[in-house]
């Protein structure tokens, strides 16, 4: 039932914890919702105006730096009503374009992502999440051309597997392998126009999705790690972390797309010339297709080298 206007600005709240303070919270602080870091910290509003003879109570809720007025009636109806509040913040957080970052952070988090990508050591551990994007592109190819998905294996030394069935030559089995060496590109391509158009938080968001449904198709220990990992650290950013930070940290994953996709193709060809990648997905090509590896290994720059330069321009705002 609706609460006209008078009785509203007639309403003196008392602002009561509905939990136990943490250890250590400042007791003058208590009522201070500004300053509350929890996620779901959940305050109720009482008083003895009329509203409380009518037994309305409500309640608000948390979810990174946005507060939600909610019923208490909503609040305690169980965890159903409760996953359902949440997952209607997360979706407006989600839907709700921000304000463009300055353009020196946009270019602070090119430094930095280019920074990890050349810098070994940074690179050995950071290249877990090129793998990611690797192997999901080989899955998607592989599901929009009919083939049936087996599953995916992540390893420790950054190399991974993704097992399809379905006819061994043919179309589907050329774009299920072009896909993985383009595919965080295209995906960091994907992520570039999101930001393009306001939607930082949604794009992780979208990330955490993504990785959600991955783990579904995992088929071994350390890949169920490296998902976990990722998509918690995505989280923690999404759920706690002020705008700003995820805003940055939005630009930042985007970037490292955009530039981690191309160092694995000149990898990729370094080890070729070794005669160290007979099964690599440029030698699997020219099986395939006829056509030499080489090649393939071109086109693997062609499109990794588009999607950077496109999605460069489109966040940094450049008319090509």
């Amino acid at each position: 039932m609706g609460l006209s206007g008078s009785v509203a600005a007639r309403l003196a709240p008392v602002v009561r914890r509905a939990h136990t303070r943490r250890r250590g919270a400042n007791p003058g602080r208590g009522h201070d919702v500004g300053r509350l870091k929890s996620p779901t910290t959940t305050h109720y509003l009482t008083s003895s105006s009329p509203l409380a003879a009518a037994n309305v109570t409500f309640g608000v809720v948390r979810c990174g730096s946005m507060w939600r007025m909610i019923p208490a009636a909503t609040s305690s109806a169980g965890p159903f009503a409760a996953i359902g509040d949440v997952l209607g913040t997360i979706w407006t957080n989600a839907v709700t374009p921000v304000d463009p970052p300055s353009n020196l952070m946009v270019l602070g988090m090119c430094a930095i992502a280019l920074v990890v990508v050349l810098f070994r050591p940074l690179w050995h551990t950071t290249r877990h999440v090129i793998t990611i994007a690797h192997e999901a592109s080989h899955a998607l190819g592989a599901l929009l051309t009919g083939r049936k998905l087996e599953g995916i294996r992540l390893h420790s030394d950054t190399s991974g597997l993704t097992v399809s069935r379905g006819r061994p030559r043919g179309p589907g089995m050329v774009i299920t392998a072009f896909a993985g060496y383009v595919g965080p590109g295209i995906i960091g391509l994907g992520a570039a126009w999101l930001l393009k158009l306001g939607y930082a938080v949604g794009l992780l968001w979208l990330l955490v999705a993504v990785l959600a449904l991955l783990l579904l198709q995992i088929r071994n220990w350390f890949g169920l790690w490296s998902i976990l990992v990722s998509g918690t650290a995505l989280v923690f950013v999404t759920w706690f972390l002020e705008p700003e930070v995820q805003s940055a940290v939005a630009y930042a994953v985007t970037w490292f797309l955009l530039l981690g996709a191309v160092r694995p193709v000149f990898e990729l060809q370094v080890q070729r010339f070794r005669g160290h990648a007979r099964t690599s997905d440029a030698d699997m090509l020219a099986r395939l297709t006829g056509v030499p590896g080489l090649f393939w290994v071109a086109m693997f720059l062609l499109v990794t080298l588009g999607a950077l330069t496109l999605g460069g321009a489109w966040i940094l705002g450049v008319a090509l």
